[in-house]
């Protein structure tokens, strides 16, 4: 559990940052406003096809070939990757693609996150450990986003001040134009997505010979039980 929930602290921590900052990054790179708005509606739109996809086409695999549903997370997260230095870099037009890609991973990655949960542990405890399991959601958050992000934005405001010789007064909110300011901390959010993709991994490995069995065996088995306990009473 405890691995699951550090790759989830990977993976949402880096996507909620991307989330969070979109707004401030496509200002910062000279993109209109009605552009940025284009953008949020694509991350959400992108966002709800992550949840569906990742659902069916992971169920699929599984029936078909007995692929480990964490090793789509794994390749979820990878892809999240990719999203993340396409806004490191700023490649032409690429906050576009970015959207459309972390709102993709960020939605399956919910997905995946509490189905893995569900068919690991079984349904006894399953409202516990969602919960638990939602601890990843804001302390990745917390670290990648106020503790790396919103620390590099700031410093990085300070440094081009500096350097036009303006002096921050006292309250004054910071503001960082171009593609420096975000540059490092998606580099950064990159690695830890990528490091997230090889601890949950080490889930696959771990998992590989569950999920070659009938891992619905003892779903149905509790059902039949449920219906024998119900058969007694009435």
């Amino acid at each position: 559990m405890l691995v699951l929930i550090l790759s989830a602290i990977c993976g949402l921590g880096g996507s909620l940052t991307a989330v969070d900052n979109l707004g401030q990054i496509g200002a910062s790179l000279g993109y209109p406003i009605k552009s940025l708005s284009t953008f949020i509606s694509l991350l959400s739109i992108w966002n709800y096809l992550g949840r569906v996809a990742a659902g069916s086409i992971s169920e699929s695999l599984l029936n078909k070939y007995k692929f480990p549903r964490p090793f789509m997370l794994t390749l979820i997260l990878i892809l999240s990757c990719l999203g993340h230095l396409l806004i490191a870099f700023n490649i032409k037009n690429s906050l576009c693609v970015a959207s459309i890609i972390v709102g993709f991973c960020l939605g399956a990655q919910w997905t995946l996150l509490h189905t893995i949960i569900s068919e690991l542990f079984g349904l006894k405890h399953y409202s516990t450990l969602f919960n638990f399991a939602g601890v990843a959601s804001p302390l990745g958050s917390y670290l990648l986003n106020v503790r790396v992000t919103g620390h590099l934005d700031d410093k990085e405001a300070e440094r081009k001040m500096a350097a036009m010789g303006i002096e921050r007064k006292a309250g004054e909110e910071l503001n960082c134009v171009g593609v420096e300011c975000f540059r490092l901390a998606f580099i950064i959010v990159a690695g830890v997505s990528l490091f997230g993709s090889l601890v949950s991994f080490m889930l696959v490995i771990g998992t590989r010979k569950f999920y070659r069995t009938d891992i619905y065996k003892k779903f149905r088995e509790e059902a039949e039980a449920v219906d024998d306990d119900a058969k007694m009473i009435y």
